[in-house]
C-alpha cells in the first residue's frame, strides 16, 4: 500500500508542475521576458527551419506541449498505481521509462531551469524510487 501511495505521490508532484507550467504559459507574465523588446523581436523573427511560425509563436507550443508530457506522465502513473498496480510494479519497462523521465527532467531542471521545479523533480524521484523498493521488500 505504502508503495502505491508514494507513486501516486510522485505521478502527482509531476502533474501538478505540469498544470502550473501551462497555466504560466497561458495566463500572466511569469513566463514572459523581463525585457519587453525581447518579447517584440521574438514575435518577428521566424526560426531557421521555418517562417511559417515565430520564435515567440514556438516559444509557447514548447512550453505548452512540456506542460502536456508533464500532465501526461502524471496521469499515466497515477492511473497505473490506483487501477494496475502489479502491472506497474512488476513491469521493468514501466519502471525504467518512468526513471528515465524523472531522470531526465532531474537534468533538464538542473542545466536549464531554476531551483523551485528541481526541488519538485528530486522530490518525485525520490517517492518514484522508494516506492519501486518498498513494492519489492
Amino acid at each position: 500500500m505504502a508503495a502505491r501511495i508514494l507513486m501516486v505521490l510522485s505521478a502527482s508532484i509531476i502533474f501538478t508542475l505540469g498544470v502550473v507550467h501551462l497555466v504560466y504559459t497561458f495566463w500572466g507574465a511569469k513566463l514572459t521576458p523581463r525585457d519587453p523588446a525581447l518579447q517584440i523581436s521574438m514575435s518577428q523573427i521566424s526560426p531557421v527551419i521555418t517562417k511559417e511560425t515565430t520564435m515567440w509563436r514556438c516559444w509557447v507550443g514548447f512550453n505548452a506541449s512540456h506542460s502536456m508530457g508533464l500532465m501526461l506522465f502524471g496521469l499515466v502513473f497515477v492511473f497505473l498505481a490506483l487501477a494496475h498496480d502489479q502491472l506497474l510494479f512488476q513491469s521493468p519497462f514501466l519502471l525504467v521509462v518512468g526513471l528515465a523521465m524523472l531522470g531526465g527532467f532531474v537534468v533538464l531542471c538542473k542545466v536549464y531551469f531554476f531551483n523551485g521545479p528541481l526541488t519538485g523533480v528530486c522530490i518525485s524521484l525520490a517517492c518514484f524510487v522508494t516506492s519501486i523498493a518498498l513494492s519489492r521488500a
